[in-house]
């Protein structure tokens, strides 16, 4: 590797490092679970997901997804339920690798992936609000004034500093540099320390102390499968967003089971759960990492955090972070979806702010899925609104029926309402040449349609079906010639 190339991805992994502490640690309090276990569950999903995933350049850890989906099974249960349940969502995971899905993301169109971006660009926007809280109360006078100056001249230097130089990351300069000068001027503000104490030994393996049964199965398993959906579907989309910022391509199956298996490490070392993170990977990305020492230094960085630097690490002002942190919002919302709002069809805005909503309000996975069953139902709509015929009357006194378009269960009332038995001659050809049989609905048409003319004493001809529509017909018993 090139010395520059070098330099480059371990100052980027120094700044993801920085801005995976806190967002670590308030997923895991969400979870009602201890910080370290946040940090842990970063530092194994970072470092394997970096060493052997397949997107250079993305940074996975505690993700704030996963911290929504088990924190109801932490209440009911406890943590060793919550171990076991990161085991078999990472097991879950690696299957879906294996199994070679990945490509199902292809499925998800450009209009639910703006959305999916600006949702999350939203919700890490919205997670910042909380430090600037104390407790339950809004902060108020002096502490509020002094936490938005400090926010709003972080800001200043990530956005100044690159007109000026870009030998160094711009948020590593900016958490350093506001944060040197709260220590040199004594600045009362709140400090990474007061979210939570960080010092800690290392991760010892010890698995789940829970009865190994199919009534422990039945509980964990709901939500196993719901954390690797949302696990998966953040990191796809997350893999997709990386390789258009880097204009490379990654390999989604082999991220999958890598993302499995350090879930599955991180369980078994007593970590949380954890996927893509979209805001520290567009932070890496931004701040010249692109190749897997970045995400290896990310990781390996929380964990000496952990065990040698907590008592400097701590002083780290909340206000730099959250600074870093409302940028990293603003670079990954897509705000040119904002401006072809009124030059894309309305059906495809609708998409991009239903799912956005969806993904504030509820949980990523539902939100994809709507988007993507919006975008399915619509795109059947148009398909079957595209189905038309040519009619004219041959020499022989016989009608010519030419179809054009796809026969499918939403075009199958079209389809029929081409054709008018009643008052068509005896002899009735229908050329489907340019017309593709989709689905059982379709066979079920063209059996119906025969059935009309039969019934008039009539005779309908077929001609011209492609070798895929002979085998659907022939496999459903249905005449065809």
């Amino acid at each position: 590797m090139k010395p520059k190339r070098l330099r480059a991805d371990v100052l980027a992994g120094l700044t993801t490092s920085f801005a995976l502490l806190p967002e670590c640690i308030a997923f895991a309090l969400v979870a009602h679970l201890n910080p370290l276990m946040g940090l842990y569950g970063a530092f194994f999903i970072c470092t394997l997901t970096a060493l052997f995933g397949g997107r250079p350049g993305m940074v996975s850890g505690a993700a704030g997804s996963m911290a929504v989906v088990i924190v109801a099974l932490v209440v009911q249960h406890g943590v060793q339920y919550l171990l076991a349940t990161v085991l078999l969502g990472g097991l879950i995971m690696m299957a879906f690798g294996l199994l070679r899905l990945g490509k199902l993301v292809r499925m998800v169109p450009h209009p639910v992936m703006l959305g999916f971006v600006n949702g999350l660009a939203i919700i890490i926007a919205l997670a910042q609000l909380e430090h600037f809280k104390n407790g339950e109360h809004w902060l108020s006078g002096t502490p509020l004034y002094l936490m938005t100056g400090l926010v709003l001249l972080t800001m200043a230097i990530v956005y100044i500093l690159p007109r000026l130089t870009r030998a160094v990351p711009p948020a590593l300069v900016a958490i350093l540099g506001v944060g040197l000068l709260v220590y040199l001027f004594g600045l009362p503000t709140r400090t990474l320390g007061d979210m939570a104490h960080i010092a800690g030994g290392l991760p010892t393996f010890a698995l789940p102390d829970i009865p190994w049964s199919l009534e422990t199965l039945r509980i964990i398993a709901p939500y196993a499968i719901l954390m690797a959906l949302v696990g998966l579907l953040e990191t796809l989309l997350t893999l997709n967003l990386t390789d258009e910022i880097t204009e490379s391509r990654g390999y989604p199956d082999r991220e999958c089971v890598a993302l499995g298996a350090a879930n599955m490490v991180s369980g078994a070392f007593g970590g949380m759960g954890g996927c893509a993170m979209i805001g520290q990977t567009v932070i890496n990305l931004s701040s010249g990492g692109r190749g897997r020492l970045s995400g290896v230094v990310a990781g390996v960085l929380i964990l000496l955090f952990i065990l040698f630097l907590s008592p400097l690490i701590e002083r780290i002002p909340l206000a730099a972070l959250v600074g870093v942190m409302f940028v990293v919002s603003q670079q990954t919302f897509a705000w040119a979806s904002l401006r072809v709002l009124n030059k894309v069809p309305l059906n495809d805005v609708l998409v991009i702010i239903a799912v956005t909503s969806i993904t504030v309000f509820t949980d990523l996975a539902t939100a994809v899925l709507c988007g993507i069953i919006i975008a399915a139902l619509n795109f059947a709509w148009q398909q079957a609104r595209e189905l038309y015929a040519d009619e004219h009357l041959e020499t022989d006194g016989s009608k010519l029926y030419r179809l054009h378009g796809t026969l499918f269960f939403a075009s199958t009332t079209p389809f029929l309402n081409q054709f008018d038995p009643a008052n068509d001659p005896a002899r009735v050809t229908l050329d489907c040449r340019h017309l593709s049989f989709v689905d059982y609905s379709a066979i079920a048409a063209l059996k119906t349609l025969r059935e009309r003319y039969a019934k008039a004493g009539k005779e309908l001809q077929v001609f011209h079906l492609s070798e895929r529509c002979k085998k659907l017909l022939k496999r459903a018993g249905v005449e065809h010639h």
